[in-house]
């Protein structure tokens, strides 16, 4: 059985700290709701102490900004656009449209077509997440989105040049400064200045997780990307070093990042709870990673490897690295997950930044229901039929009037019937079933 050897906090500590987010954030939508624009200038103000004259760049503060930015980080962005861009690209020639005479004289079929309008929130508090624009902003292009307007908070007292430039080489139609909750509720409720978008995507805190769960249904969402989770799962095959390092390189995205060992070693799970007491002493991201640890960091130890994939999908972990002497037996039984790293070769960092599948991914559980971002979140895939000819419609009919009248909807059955007293000759009595 299961036994912890650490545990994060109660579930009741995590609930009324979500409450306290949902409230914050339902006000903040309802001030942008009811003001626009001068309720944003006063959030970015509060929040960020921002308050330029225009918070979208003109093409000469794009240049300036990407002007400060080395050549070597240039090259580097571009790599990484260039992996995300090419999987992105593999992934959506899976996406076929489809056409097929299911009868005789009917055709179905369906389009994959694109969200006309995305806007990205690349997030840019403790951190600048570069790589976030290349998730967001290069899928969607991938994707034939049409326009693609870009969110990020300001940084130092203004833009972040290296975000800038991701923003500029992914394919972002409009780049803005602008952070947090009032930068979501910018994009998808429209101000005066800002037109509304259909859908936003990207990670981001607590509050920005609870903006896009709280907007979703006037706007679409990629899903609830909220802060880090990382999970590990390793047997003795590894060491304590490699397991704490991975455990921390994750915590450190903030105090509230859930950082969780599962092994079925004993002797490595109490080695790795005192290497990251150890790494903590040099880490210099320590204070957020160790608040971590402290609050969110677990330890579990099973009894077989079956059981360790059980709980594994039980964590339902945005992120999973697998060092087993099998990684890929997890790969095979693992059902609840937002993305597999595995073995001890690749890890999280390197799907965060540059290898190519897309960092944003689900978190609190949500990966029972929902895989991450890929080109295909950016996809609508809608169907249609046609009827070719009189004696399909009337066939069809037939069966549509009887369905439609045993379910009590007489009006649909006329639709039905009217087709069957036109197109296949037969006197149906009206608002009954065609017998």
């Amino acid at each position: 059985m299961a036994r912890f050897l650490k545990r994060g906090l109660s579930a009741d500590a995590v609930e009324a700290a979500d409450a306290k987010v949902r409230a914050t954030v339902e006000a903040i939508l309802a001030d942008v709701k009811a003001r626009g624009d001068a309720a944003i200038r006063n959030l970015s103000k509060k929040f960020d102490n921002w308050e330029p004259a225009n918070f979208r760049l003109n093409d000469q503060e794009i240049e300036r900004a990407i002007s400060q930015v080395s050549k070597r980080d240039l090259e580097d962005i571009k790599f990484a656009q260039a992996q995300v861009r090419n999987f992105a690209q593999k992934q959506r020639d899976t996406m076929q449209d489809l056409e097929v005479e299911t009868l005789p004289g009917v055709i179905l079929g369906h389009r994959h077509i694109p969200v006309n309008a995305v806007g990205c929130y690349v997030p840019g508090g403790r951190y600048p997440m570069v790589a976030s624009a290349h998730m967001s902003i290069v899928t969607a292009r991938v994707a034939g989105v049409k326009r693609i307007i870009a969110c990020a908070p300001p940084h130092h007292g203004g833009p972040h040049p290296a975000i800038v430039a991701a923003m500029h080489f992914g394919g972002a139609d409009e780049i803005y400064v602008l952070g947090g909750v009032q930068a979501v509720a910018a994009m998808s409720l429209g101000t005066d200045t800002i037109k509304p978008v259909d859908m936003i995507v990207g990670p981001g805190n607590a509050y920005v997780a609870e903006a896009k769960r709280q907007l979703f249904g006037r706007i679409g969402i990629d899903l609830l990307a909220g802060p880090t989770e990382t999970l590990i799962i390793a047997d003795d095959s590894v060491d304590a070093e490699i397991c704490a390092t991975d455990l921390l390189g994750q915590a450190e995205h903030g105090p509230t990042s859930p950082a969780v060992l599962i092994t079925n070693s004993e002797k490595l799970a109490k080695d790795t709870i005192a290497e990251v007491e150890r790494l903590l002493t040099i880490l210099p991201t320590a204070d957020a990673a160790g608040q971590a640890w402290k609050d969110y960091g677990e330890v579990i130890v099973c009894d077989s490897v079956d059981e360790m994939v059980s709980e594994a999908d039980r964590v339902a972990s945005e992120h999973v690295q697998v060092m087993t002497r099998d990684p890929d037996y997890f790969l095979k039984h693992m059902t609840n997950y937002g993305a597999l790293f595995l073995g001890p070769r690749t890890n999280v960092a390197y799907g965060d930044k540059v290898i190519g599948t897309n960092h944003t991914l689900p978190t609190k559980k949500n990966a029972r229901f929902t895989g991450g971002l890929w080109v295909g979140k950016f996809i609508k895939t809608c169907t249609y039929q046609k009827v070719l000819t009189d004696e399909a419609s009337a066939m069809i009919g037939e069966y549509c009037s009887r369905l439609c009248v045993l379910e009590g909807f007489l009006g649909h059955a006329e639709q039905a019937n009217i087709r069957v007293r036109r197109y296949g000759g037969r006197n149906i009595a009206y608002a009954t079933a065609a017998e």
